[in-house]
């Protein structure tokens, strides 16, 4: 396989769209844990509780996911020095580890959807049995 200067750039454009994506993920999930940790403080309620402990761990998810984009977003720029540098060999095996950094981040990303379905399978659980009261 031959490998040039241009095919780890070939990246950035989609690993800053999910490092983007993630940061967003990120803040909208800070928000929303400032907020449950308000209205659970007044209403102690088990729906919050849960809540909170299935934000938790989705924020350690999102924080991986940032860290094998960025571990991968770093690997190709690495990559494209070492290119640069002749090192062609090196930047073949460089350029695979960034594209096994990014797949363990799509995978951590789908997992964090799940969790997020999850957390509004709960509100929705919530909402019929309030309905049927």
């Amino acid at each position: 396989m031959e490998i040039t200067l241009t095919t780890p750039a070939l990246l950035f454009p989609a690993l800053s769209l999910l490092l983007l994506a993630f940061t967003n993920r990120f803040l909208g999930l800070a928000s929303l844990i400032r907020s449950l940790k308000d209205r659970y403080a007044t209403t102690r309620s088990q729906l919050v509780y849960s809540q909170i402990q299935n934000l938790r761990e989705r924020l350690v998810l999102i924080r991986n996911m940032q860290a094998f984009g960025t571990l991968s977003m770093f690997g190709c720029v690495l990559c494209m020095f070492l290119l640069f540098a002749d090192y062609i060999e090196a930047g073949k095996y460089l350029f695979a580890f960034s594209l096994l950094m990014m797949l363990i981040s799509l995978g951590l990303a789908i997992r964090e959807i799940q969790i997020s379905v999850k957390a509004l399978e709960l509100e929705l659980n919530d909402l019929e049995g309030k309905s049927t009261s």
